[in-house]
């Protein structure tokens, strides 16, 4: 038996230990970490991203915060948030792996957000690699400009999927191309996919997103251009 001291102890250890589980138990906090896996985001440009008020969007920023998920600096008046490390982007995908393999309801859920994916079988991460160094392939970083300027996969250009159709023009058809996004759970690539497949292109998706790829040690570049 442990000492009332020790057992004490212990209790303050593990209540640590939830109070990390406990900021993610939100489901606006947790797309504000899938969100910032992207990179650094002021408060408003999250609260427009995640359809909440400032003053909502902060209270689960300060919960994130408290969880020692997130990390905040002061630029000018603005404050820029961020993940506190790789670690939380572990922690996230971890959690959603758990949730696919055990919570039947979650396919379902993915299907009424991403729509039917017949056809569109994910290209490994892997198999997208060598064919950048074959140079056989074009790649489509559909995410909104300011993520890719943040960091992209090296070689990739930006046309935001709300950009595609009025951008054709740019985008050869003689060349496969591959879009991709924020990772498995966006559904921006899977609509880019579907768009240009309407238009006569050889289009795929990559079987998740940027910060899986940056994750894995793969190229990856930073800025606009």
């Amino acid at each position: 038996m442990l000492a009332m001291a020790d057992r004490m102890a212990k209790q303050a250890l593990f209540d640590t230990f939830g109070a990390v589980a406990k900021a993610l138990g939100s489901g606006r906090r947790a797309e504000i970490v899938d969100l910032l896996a992207q990179g650094p985001r002021s408060v408003d440009e999250i609260a427009t991203e995640i359809g909440q008020s400032v003053a909502n969007t902060s209270h689960h920023l300060r919960a994130l915060a408290a969880g020692g998920l997130v990390l905040s600096t002061r630029q000018g008046t603005r404050v820029i948030y961020r993940l506190a490390g790789p670690e939380v982007m572990a922690l996230w995908r971890a959690l959603r792996d758990v949730a696919a393999e055990h919570i039947g309801q979650i396919e379902r859920l993915a299907r009424d957000y991403l729509g039917e994916r017949d056809g569109l079988e994910p290209l490994p991460r892997a198999e997208l690699a060598r064919r950048l160094k074959a140079r056989d392939v074009v790649m489509l970083d559909v995410r909104p400009a300011a993520e890719y300027a943040a960091g992209h996969i090296a070689g990739a250009r930006s046309v935001p999927v709300d950009e595609i159709q009025r951008r054709l023009k740019e985008i050869p058809k003689t060349r496969r191309i591959v879009a991709y996004c924020r990772g498995r759970y966006c559904v921006y690539a899977d609509d880019a996919v579907r768009i240009l497949r309407r238009k006569g292109y050889r289009a795929e998706r990559l079987e998740d997103g940027f910060p899986e790829w940056r994750d894995e040690g793969l190229p990856v570049a930073i800025g606009a251009r």
